[in-house]
């Protein structure tokens, strides 16, 4: 189905795995293609309620492709703006999944590998692992995953870590907000899997609904979301896995999503 991607489905959580080992899990267009075509298929699916991603081998992913570079070095401008629009698709359609978005990350997420990161609603790390926004040692800027990455660490560390392109630890990512957990890498693998069944054991509509509200609401004051908030929760309230939630809470059983 992929070449450069590989897919497990276990239920309602499917687990999607960077697969070019040998060259870390670098980006290239194909990649990038195959990311999008598997966001948009994840997009409407019905039965997904949790993605869990990963890289194969011993590195998350280590950024762009060098030969994919190579490549671009002699691109027009127009062909440069192309590539990047088509980067900058892929990102925005992984970010605006309506379901939990787990990133497994070992050895180094570096350059769009931080970016992939960013775009995970949750991100569990090895302690060993390494970050870093590099693209300036190559002379060029983190644009495409910026406005993801702002959202995440703020305009304090991104000023740091964009202009020296430094690489920093995990609980140092952990710290700026890249991060959510930082476990030993035996450890890896059973934090995701608290984190999935916590996300499995909420309501699909609530985490589709408040994954939505987030971005609409930051940054702004509490007076001009008054209504988009009021809304939001009374349409939620009334929708039927609010009010199974409700009504589950008061007779003390379980609600109808959970995973039987």
């Amino acid at each position: 189905m992929y070449q450069f991607l590989t897919v497990r489905r276990d239920g309602p959580v499917e687990y999607l795995t960077l697969n070019r080992p040998d060259v870390r899990n670098a980006f290239n267009d194909v990649v990038i293609a195959e990311l999008q075509r598997w966001a948009e298929a994840a997009a409407t699916d019905a039965t997904l309620r949790v993605v869990v991603l990963g890289g194969a081998g011993k590195v998350f992913s280590a950024g762009a492709d060098a030969t994919w570079m190579a490549a671009m070095a002699g691109y027009s401008r127009e062909q440069n703006e192309a590539d990047a629009r088509r980067t900058t698709a892929m990102l925005r359609a992984v970010n605006t999944l309506p379901i939990g978005v787990i990133g497994r990350i070992q050895g180094a997420a570096l350059g769009g590998g931080a970016g992939l990161a960013a775009i995970c609603d949750i991100v569990v790390a090895d302690e060993q692992a390494i970050f870093g926004f590099t693209e300036s040692k190559l002379g060029i800027v983190p644009a495409m995953i910026s406005p993801f990455v702002l959202a995440k660490i703020g305009v304090s560390a991104a000023r740091e870590l964009f202009l020296t392109g430094m690489r920093f630890d995990a609980r140092r990512a952990r710290d700026i907000g890249l991060v959510h957990a930082v476990v030993p890498a035996a450890d890896l693998d059973a934090t995701v899997q608290r984190y999935v069944a916590e996300l499995l054991s909420a309501a699909p509509s609530a985490v589709a609904t408040a994954k939505a509200l987030i971005p609409r609401v930051t940054g702004r004051l509490p007076e001009d979301v008054a209504e988009l908030t009021a809304t939001t929760i009374a349409a939620q309230r009334a929708s039927a896995e609010g009010q199974d939630g409700l009504r589950a809470f008061l007779e003390k059983r379980s609600p109808g999503w959970l995973p039987r």
